[in-house]
């Protein structure tokens, strides 16, 4: 710790009071945040209802051409048409029904989404929020060290994000589709309730946008000296049962939608490894030149 660290450290002392009101005034400003981007979601909770029920809508209209085909539907279809590569089946999107079984279930449905919603919008504010509170106890290098992950942990929650959105969501729904049995005058047809399929929707999101805060967690452990990228290397097999374990409870209980998320969480793993590497390297450097300083 230098000097100059020192005095601003000193500088940035307070009387317990004053952090007890700055945090408060903090807290303030994140719940209005919330408040305001809650009540703009459920404002537009129709239309992300519409947006969210889209990748279901495609599933049906690959499942209705292969089910008119005589086949069981391509999945690779299905992946193209999710990215845009390719147009949907003839005759457009499916007509896809949702059923709400309680008087007020769409509106509590609508409330959560809007919740949901909420945090997503209003993550930047209060994330800055946290930044400034934290900020005046941080030496210089520090500070520039945490505003990469601000910036990293966002942009990881949204590509584990789309990746449920463009292609998890509808091969788990093509999937479910599939199950469906019309033999013999005996018919079992997926009716979905309203609830169920939005729960399923902002759980997967939840679930591969954490998984893929991998590289974060472990930069910042790296960063706080914790785990090495020797242990994390010699660790690789346990790591991968691991994932694998996590794909299996996280996921619903198909192959395919496991495979989506172990292999892309394996990946980032390796990536994490890269990442500590780099930190020790750039760790030992800034050694090297303060050993040849005092020397």
């Amino acid at each position: 710790m230098t000097v100059r660290d020192e005095d601003e450290i000193e500088a940035s002392r307070a009387p317990l009071m004053d952090h007890l009101i700055e945090l408060r005034g903090r807290l303030v400003w994140c719940v209005v945040a919330f408040i305001l981007a809650f009540i703009l979601c459920f404002f537009f909770a129709a239309q992300l209802q519409v947006e969210l029920i889209k990748p279901f809508q495609a599933a049906a209209a690959v499942h209705a051409d292969a089910v008119a085909r005589g086949t069981h539907g391509n999945p690779l279809d299905l992946l193209a048409i999710a990215v845009g590569m390719k147009p949907l089946p003839a005759g457009g999107l499916a007509a896809v029904e949702l059923i709400a079984t309680a008087p007020l279930e769409q509106l509590f449905t609508k409330m959560k989404i809007a919740g949901f919603g909420a945090i997503v919008l209003a993550f930047p504010i209060i994330a800055y929020q946290l930044y400034a509170f934290v900020a005046p106890g941080l030496y210089r290098n520090e500070k520039g060290a945490f505003l990469p992950f601000l910036i990293a942990t966002p942009v990881m929650f949204c590509l584990g994000g789309a990746l449920v959105y463009f292609v998890m969501l509808p091969f788990v729904m093509l999937f479910s589709l599939s199950q469906q049995i019309s033999s013999e005058g005996i018919t079992v047809l997926l009716t979905t309730k309203i609830s169920d399929y939005l729960n399923l929707v902002t759980s997967l999101i939840l679930a591969f946008g954490l998984c893929f805060q991998l590289p974060v967690v472990t930069t910042l452990l790296g960063m706080a000296g914790l785990i090495s990228s020797k242990l994390m290397a010699e660790g690789r097999r346990y790591a991968i049962v691991a994932v694998v374990v996590l794909a299996a409870v996280v996921t619903p209980p198909d192959p395919i939608s496991q495979l989506m998320l172990a292999v892309p969480l394996v990946l980032l793993y390796e990536v994490s490894i890269w990442c500590v590497r780099l930190i020790e390297l750039r760790r030992k450097k800034d050694e090297d030149a303060e050993g040849l300083e005092a020397a």
